[in-house]
C-alpha cells in the first residue's frame, strides 16, 4: 500500500479531485504522526494499534566490513492488528 494508492480511494470514494485526495491523504498522515509524538499510541478501530516503543543502546556488525558497531538507543513504531483484522484477512 502506498499513499498514492490512498489518495486513489478517496478520489473515488469520496469523489473528489485527485489534488484534494493527495492533500486529505497528507493530512490524515500527519495527524497519525502528531498523535503518535504525543502520546505514543494511535489505535484504528478495526484495523489495529500503532504503538511507540524505545529501543536499548546495544553492539551490532556492519555487514560488508564485519566490523563491530555500536548502535545508539531510539524508537521505533510497532504495530499490532486487531482481531477483526486478522479475521477479515
Amino acid at each position: 500500500m502506498s499513499k498514492a494508492f490512498l489518495a486513489q480511494v478517496l478520489r473515488d470514494s469520496a469523489q473528489i479531485t485527485g489534488v484534494a485526495a493527495n492533500r486529505a491523504t497528507s493530512d490524515l498522515i500527519d495527524a497519525i504522526v502528531q498523535e503518535l509524538k504525543k502520546n505514543g499510541k494511535f489505535t484504528l478501530p478495526s484495523f489495529g494499534t500503532f504503538v511507540v516503543r524505545k529501543t536499548k543502546a546495544r553492539k551490532g556488525l556492519n555487514p560488508r566490513t564485519g566490523e563491530a558497531i555500536k548502535v545508539k538507543a531510539g524508537k521505533t513504531v510497532r504495530f499490532k492488528a486487531s482481531p477483526s483484522l486478522k479475521k477479515m484477512v
